[in-house]
Parts: structure tokens; C-alpha cells; sequence
């Protein structure tokens, strides 16, 4: 049961967190539930379609562009809507299109 609590408030966090505060939301879940790992999901079908869509768009097939693509799969399944902010260049076009099209 703390396992899938822990996975449920790391898939409704971690994607909206900036990478410095990351590191603190870590450090507060471990506090929280001292000793329980938190499973990993093999998203192996998808990320070979991701993958294979950016080689298909001329992409760099970038592990945080991977991993940002996956949590918007995370995210969108967990949500009713979704904003994707961030600088210029930072990447979001690239994430929902290419898991559109994944």
C-alpha cells in the first residue's frame, strides 16, 4: 500500500517540479516513507515508439527529452488537461508531438 501511495504522489508531482526542487520533494518522500523504494514502471513499448518517432523527425534522441515525453504520458493519464510551459527552445513542442505521434 505505501508503494502505490508513493507512486501515485511521485506521478502527480515530480513532473510539474523544476529540477532544483526536484532533489527536496525526493528527500521529503523518503522522510515520509523511510525504507519503501518506489517501483519502476517499464514503459519499454513506449519508449521504443518514442524513440523511433525522433529518429523519424531527424531528432536527437536526448534521455531528459525521453524522460520528459514519458512523464507527459504519466501526466495525461492522471489528468483532465495539461499546460506545457517553459523557456524557448526548452524542448515542448518536441515532447507532445512526437507522443502524439508516437
Amino acid at each position: 500500500d505505501e508503494e502505490i501511495l508513493l507512486l501515485a504522489m511521485k506521478d502527480m508531482n515530480v513532473a510539474k517540479l523544476t529540477s532544483d526542487d526536484t532533489p527536496l520533494f525526493n528527500g521529503i518522500v523518503q522522510d515520509l516513507f523511510p525504507g519503501v523504494e518506489t517501483p519502476v514502471l517499464n514503459y519499454g513499448d513506449l519508449q521504443t515508439a518514442i524513440e523511433t518517432q525522433l529518429t523519424a523527425d531527424n531528432l536527437q534522441r536526448v534521455p531528459v527529452i525521453i524522460t520528459k515525453i514519458i512523464q507527459l504520458y504519466e501526466t495525461k493519464n492522471s489528468r483532465h488537461s495539461v499546460m506545457i510551459v517553459g523557456d524557448t527552445g526548452s524542448g515542448k513542442s518536441v515532447v507532445w508531438r512526437t507522443l502524439k505521434f508516437a
